[in-house]
Parts: structure tokens; C-alpha cells; sequence
């Protein structure tokens, strides 16, 4: 039997706002996925040591702050430097349109906004896992 998939759920940075990774990290424990969840103020450097300690297949990164580039950028490169097979990197948060594309080229799969359904957030992660 395999094992579930391993899901890390981060804040990074000063955004206290956690209501939001509180709800996705539910949703995915209620999916049947093992979920770490980092809490609030976390560096760059904490959440990728979470991810490869804890052997995550996925990095849920919820950002409010405006930083989402700046993180997408930091976080995905350090990953791609460090970890030994690939980690799906999703991003729930407000983005302009124009951000999405970049953070994308940095290495995030998917953004997912405000009001997004979380059984659309598993599915994403689900139809990922089947082609993975």
C-alpha cells in the first residue's frame, strides 16, 4: 500500500494572515493527505528544510503579503537546488494577473485565488499525483 502523499503547508514571511493555509491544510487532511503545517513567519530557508526533512511530495505557500514573487523565486530555486526528486509547488493568495505567469516561471505550478473551491485545490493535486 502506498502512502499517503505528504503535503507542507507554509506561510512564508511577516503575513500573519493564516486563516486561509488553516482551511487548505483541512481540506487536505480530510482528503486522506498527511499535512505539516508550518504556522505563520516562516523564512525561505525553514520551509524548504520542512520540505526535505518531512519528504513532501507538495509545498502549498499561502501568501498575502505582496511578496508571493519574491518567495516563488527564493523558495523554487532553493528546492530545485536541494531536493532529490520533484516537489509540486502550489500558491494560494491575491496575485495580480501579471504575477501569475512569473511566479509559474519560477517553479509554481498552479495559483490558487480567493474563493477558489478547496475540493478544486485536491483535485488539482490528485490529477497531478495520477500523471506524476
Amino acid at each position: 500500500m502506498k502512502r499517503p502523499l505528504r503535503v507542507v503547508v507554509a506561510k512564508p514571511g511577516l503575513d500573519g494572515h493564516d486563516r486561509g493555509a488553516k482551511i487548505i491544510a483541512r481540506a487536505f487532511r480530510d482528503a486522506g493527505f498527511e499535512v505539516i503545517y508550518t504556522g505563520i513567519f516562516q523564512t525561505s530557508e525553514m520551509i524548504v528544510r520542512t520540505v526535505l526533512e518531512e519528504d513532501a511530495d507538495i509545498l502549498g505557500l499561502s501568501i498575502l503579503s505582496g511578496s508571493h514573487m519574491h518567495f516563488a523565486e527564493e523558495i523554487c530555486g532553493a528546492l530545485r537546488e536541494q531536493a532529490a526528486r520533484e516537489v509540486l509547488v502550489i500558491m494560494g493568495g491575491i496575485l495580480p494577473p501579471r504575477d501569475i505567469p512569473k511566479v509559474k516561471e519560477a517553479g509554481v505550478a498552479e495559483v490558487f485565488g480567493p474563493g477558489t473551491p478547496t475540493a478544486r485545490i485536491v483535485e488539482y493535486v490528485r490529477e497531478w499525483q495520477g500523471a506524476a
